[in-house]
């Protein structure tokens, strides 16, 4: 029998009273990132879907502006007001608005304008994998679940899959070496 099927009904659902303890999350990027995180995807047992309730105090932000390279992410504000940079461009956002952000390199970031917290749920999808982008900072992020390399834009050679190819390829009048 699969470790699912021993699960009781009542172990699917998160009761508002029962979401348990907030942690706080500062991104270290950025000394005005404060986010209370209550992970909800988690308490169900999902695994290819992550899920939170984000709550930012006022004048505050969520992480650093960044991008992402292997994971889709969203928002959708529940209450307060907030700012969000997306690409070059900032705009108010308010409870309903929704913000989905797919793997396209376009950053954004979130900060509380308002007077009281700014509450939203935040979600995407859960790889092995994670590359972000940090183009205020200069910085890549290579994310796995036991470790975080955290490397300076300038050190990284960047190449097409094309290029990568092509220079792969022996040139035409070279013969392929023996193995």
């Amino acid at each position: 029998m699969s470790e699912d099927k021993k699960r009781q009904a009542k172990d699917y659902l998160v009761r508002a009273g029962e979401r348990g303890q907030e942690s706080p999350v500062r991104h270290p990027l950025n000394p005005n990132s404060e986010v209370y995180y209550t992970a909800l995807s988690d308490r169900v047992g999902m695994k290819r879907v992550q899920l939170a309730l984000g709550r930012l105090p006022p004048g505050r932000e969520s992480f650093a502006y960044h991008s992402h390279m292997a994971q889709e992410e969203f928002v959708y504000i529940l209450s307060g007001t907030g700012e969000a940079e997306i690409g070059e461009e900032t705009f108010e956002v308010g409870p309903g608005d929704y913000m989905g952000f797919p793997t396209d390199g376009t950053a954004h970031n979130l900060k509380n304008i308002g007077q009281e917290d700014l509450v939203y749920l935040m979600g995407g999808e859960r790889t092995d994998l994670e590359v972000a982008h940090f183009p205020h900072h200069g910085k890549v992020l290579i994310s796995h679940p036991d470790l975080l390399y955290l490397i300076d834009e300038k050190a990284l050679e960047k190449k097409t899959r094309e290029e990568w190819i092509s220079e792969s390829r022996p040139a035409k009048d070279q013969a392929p070496a023996d193995n």
